[in-house]
Formats: C-alpha cells, sequence, structure tokens
C-alpha cells in the first residue's frame, strides 16, 4: 500500500485512505485521521442510524412518507423528477444510498433527527465525524459549514457492518447488499473487472473540489475495507482519475499479495 501513499503526495490537492484486512488486522493509512469534506459519503453514517431507529422500534421501514415540492433537493438523486408522492422510509433509504439522492438523504434526516444522528456516530467510535446540515445540490453547494469525516471513520463503519457490533449482523449485511447495487462504481472500482464489481459495496460523495469513496470487499480471499478521500482538488476529472488508480493499486496488491 506505499505506493498509493507515494502516488497522492505527488497529485495536486489534500488526501487521505485507509486500508483494512478485516481477516488478518493489516492496516495501513495515510492522513487516515485527517477531517475531511464527506458530501455524499455521509449518507453511510445516516443510513447507519436510520437502521439503529427501526431495531430500537422508533422507526418503521414501512411507515409512509410523503415528499413535497418543498422537500426536493436537487443534485445527484430522482425524487426531485416525480411529483409529489408517498415513500415508505425503506423506500427512502434505498433511493438515497443506490442513487445517492439528496432529498431522500434530508427527509432521514427529519425521520431520525439529527442530533439523534451524531449520537450514534459517537457510540460507533466514530471520532472525527459529524453531521452539521443536510445535504444540498453538492456540485454547486458552497458553504463554509460541511459534514465532516475521515477515512479511517468511514472504514470502521464497514468493519461494524461486517462484524455485527453496532447493528445486528442482518441488518448490517442488508447494508452491505444494498450497497453493492450502489450505480456510481466508477471511483475505485473503475479498474476492477466488471464480472467482480459486484462483490464491491460502495459509497461515493463529490461536490466542487471533493471527491470521495469509502468501500468494502467481500473476495475469497478475504474481507477488506478502502477509503480514499480528496479536498481541493482542480476538477472532478482530475479527482476521479486520481481515485480510479489508487482502487487499481489495491486491487492488484489484494490479488497479487494475500493467501
Amino acid at each position: 500500500m506505499k505506493e498509493i501513499k507515494k502516488y497522492l503526495e505527488s497529485r495536486i490537492g489534500k488526501y487521505s485512505f485507509f486500508f483494512e484486512d478485516l481477516k488478518s488486522g493489516y492496516v495501513y493509512g495515510y492522513n487516515e485521521n485527517v477531517s475531511m469534506t464527506a458530501a455524499g459519503c455521509m449518507k453511510l453514517p445516516i443510513a447507519v442510524s436510520l437502521i439503529k431507529a427501526v431495531e430500537d422500534k422508533k422507526v418503521d421501514f414501512m411507515d409512509k412518507i410523503k415528499i413535497q415540492t418543498s422537500d426536493k433537493v436537487y443534485g445527484t438523486g430522482i425524487i426531485h423528477e416525480f411529483n409529489e408522492r408517498e415513500y415508505t422510509v425503506f423506500e427512502l433509504m434505498v433511493i438515497m444510498l443506490i442513487q445517492s439522492d439528496n432529498t431522500a438523504a434530508n427527509k432521514i434526516i427529519d425521520i431520525v433527527g439529527m442530533e439523534q444522528i451524531n449520537e450514534d456516530i459517537i457510540a460507533m467510535g466514530l471520532k472525527n465525524t459529524r453531521l452539521n446540515r443536510k445535504t444540498n445540490d453538492e456540485r454547486t453547494d458552497i458553504t463554509d459549514i460541511e459534514n465532516i469525516t475521515t477515512a479511517y471513520d468511514l472504514s470502521k463503519i464497514w468493519k461494524h457492518l461486517s462484524n455485527g457490533t453496532f447493528l445486528s449482523k442482518d441488518n448490517g449485511q442488508m447494508l452491505i447488499d444494498i450497497l453493492r447495487r450502489q450505480q456510481i462504481k466508477n471511483k475505485l472500482a473503475l479498474y476492477i473487472p466488471d464480472d467482480l464489481k459486484i462483490e464491491i459495496s460502495s459509497k461515493t460523495g463529490d461536490k466542487k473540489g471533493v471527491e470521495n469513496d469509502t468501500a468494502y470487499l467481500e473476495l475469497p480471499k478475504g474481507k477488506f475495507v478502502f477509503t480514499v478521500l480528496s479536498q481541493d482538488i482542480p476538477n472532478s476529472v482530475y479527482g476521479t482519475v486520481s481515485l480510479a488508480k489508487c482502487g487499481k493499486m489495491m486491487w492488484d496488491g489484494v490479488m497479487n499479495n494475500w493467501n
């Protein structure tokens, strides 16, 4: 993993990454505890907090929530293209995760409560992650108030899901399975063979100057988590290429060097 660090040190912008082999406990990181803009990756802890609320019987997945015109947020997602209608809480969660829908994310924040989500973040042991505001169009949104996280914290969420140490084992696996269907796999997974992309669960995030991706890989060789965050990059293409090359180096390392 040293070549990833060397590569990122040569790139324009600010970067961090964290890799862990969940079987052996091998870890390698670079700026992994440095707070970075979370962008759409914040939807991962939001989803965990929602599922926790369901487990605690504070929310039911089958509860119906009406999305009105005033609720719609543009940018990523598809809900803003439809007329006012009702969705179940479960449908909102799936749409938020698979399509990174901002409207769904904001409605889930309303349902669970920002304070509760941040309490759950602390309970998971995520020391440098905080939900500070709802989502907007992340490509054009410019604000001094950002949702923050770290490469280490996002990777730790996957570890919780895999081990069943915050949510139940079944619910952790459910979230992993949903994120296997995440539609945006053009960053860390770009150079991974197409027939193996289905083995990767991931959540991306982007806005002006930011390209992020956090991933969980379940392979015959083992279970791995890998997160790369970027900030202050020249443009989205530059950042996407940087993350894709990191993903290729990570994949080659696992395939060639792990038993």
